[in-house]
């Protein structure tokens, strides 16, 4: 087995204090979660020393189809008898194909795909085409939002991110309203200087809070009145999560700009994609060099991609999609009559869930207790009363009975922790 020699979780944590990161590191250890993530397959992680883990995580959604999916795996064995990077200066077979599909699969007015390797990446060349079309400077986004660490990506999001590293931007060019304050919104726009709004469709860092009657709309409409563009960023949400390809089509609004990552990989070859209008796009037309990323697009990444847009419209995956989504939550709900007093909110659209308890640390807790059950689900960073619940669109009815019944476990061993040190609030 590869690394056979190195599979020690001890040499394995010595060596990323050493020569990793030694805060995280630290940080998880600490929190009681010691993994190091070993065998995966499904929706099952097993740690290098054997416990079996179901996950809840997915690391944002980039196991939405599962670990090791065997047709993402099949696609890209096939694809590396012909294909390899490529060359991100030429056309190429694949990433034409790919760019085709996403104008048919993304909302319509959407023409353009400019590919990134991550995240962060496409949400920077998202805002660079905002600049560009609207010749303005200033990003509008919201308060306690996430979207990446990259250059402009890591100035959107919260301080917590931002500051270390020196990059809050100015005020005057990067303003963060409160979410679903459709006044302050527009107090941001009024003065037609803004670039873009950047809104994550529903926040998964900031604990998934849903967007209220009406809100994303007015904002979208109040972007049209001030000549500023919509970027809709669906890294996290994407690909079937909320029931529809993209979760901003629950709420009727065509963006200027999509971007889209994570999931896009099936988990297998990291891509990213930056779908926009022409407008958005106008720069594409007049200087296509204005923009380079070796790896973005790469002609393995296109291929996997290509299988995951397949896969996510597929009729019967739609379907379970929406079964997995009403079963979980009767399932929920039915534990949280069990512990109203500690479990006291489920906020969802589709598989993207935010369990609220009521505790300032109330997720911490049952992150630490579900992985002692054999769960891993994280809480929310910008908001620990909250824990990310994100269940995979193939999950079965099987999977999902063993999941409540550890997270029923796993919820009753938090609230005890906590009452017994008095902390309820």
């Amino acid at each position: 087995m590869l690394l056979e020699n190195d599979r020690n979780k001890n040499t394995v944590y010595e060596r990323s204090v050493t020569w990793w990161n030694p805060a995280k590191t630290k940080d998880w250890r600490e929190k009681g979660v010691d993994l190091v993530i070993d065998k995966r397959e499904g929706y099952y992680l097993y740690d290098i020393d054997g416990k079996k883990l179901m996950d809840l995580h997915l690391n944002g959604g980039t196991y939405n189809l599962g670990h090791r999916n065997p047709e993402i795996i099949h696609t890209l064995e096939e694809g590396l008898a012909h294909f390899d990077i490529g060359n991100h200066h030429f056309p190429s077979i694949v990433r034409a194909k790919l760019a085709e599909e996403f104008s048919k699969v993304t909302p319509d007015g959407l023409r353009y795909t400019i590919y990134a390797s991550g995240g962060g990446e496409a949400i920077d060349i998202a805002l660079k085409c905002a600049r560009h079309a609207t010749q303005r400077k200033k990003i509008i986004s919201i308060r306690y939002g996430y979207h990446g660490h990259t250059g402009l990506a890591v100035a959107l999001g919260n301080e917590r991110y931002s500051k270390p590293f020196l990059s809050e931007g100015h005020p005057e060019e990067f303003v963060h309203v409160p979410f679903n304050d459709i006044h302050a919104m527009e107090q941001a726009l009024v003065k037609g200087d803004a670039a873009c709004v950047i809104i994550e469709t529903i926040p998964a860092t900031y604990g998934f809070p849903m967007p209220e009657e009406g809100y994303l709309k007015q904002v979208k409409s109040l972007c049209e009145q001030y000549g500023t563009l919509y970027i809709a960023d669906e890294v996290q949400t994407g690909l079937l999560r909320t029931g529809k390809m993209w979760a901003i089509e629950n709420y009727g609004i065509n963006p200027d700009i999509l971007v889209t990552a994570k999931g896009l990989s099936g988990g297998i070859y990291p891509i990213a994609a930056t779908v926009v209008s022409e407008k958005a796009g106008q720069w594409l037309s007049e200087d296509g060099f204005a923009h380079i990323s070796t790896f973005g697009g790469s002609e393995l990444g296109c291929l996997v991609a290509l299988k995951v847009l397949e896969i996510c419209q597929r009729p019967e995956i739609n379907d379970n999609a929406h079964f997995v989504a009403n079963y979980l939550r009767e399932g929920l709900e039915t534990i949280q009559h069990q512990y109203p007093d500690f479990f006291v909110g489920i906020r969802q659209l589709g598989l993207v869930m935010g369990l609220v308890f009521n505790h300032p640390e109330g997720a911490r807790y049952v992150m630490s207790s579900l992985y002692e059950n054999g769960v891993w689900a994280i809480y929310s960073m910008l908001d620990p009363r909250v824990l990310q619940f994100k269940p995979g669109l193939l999950c079965d009815k099987s999977f999902c009975d063993e999941l409540l019944t550890r997270m029923e476990s796993g919820i009753q061993q938090a609230r005890s922790s906590i009452k017994a040190i008095k902390s309820f609030i």
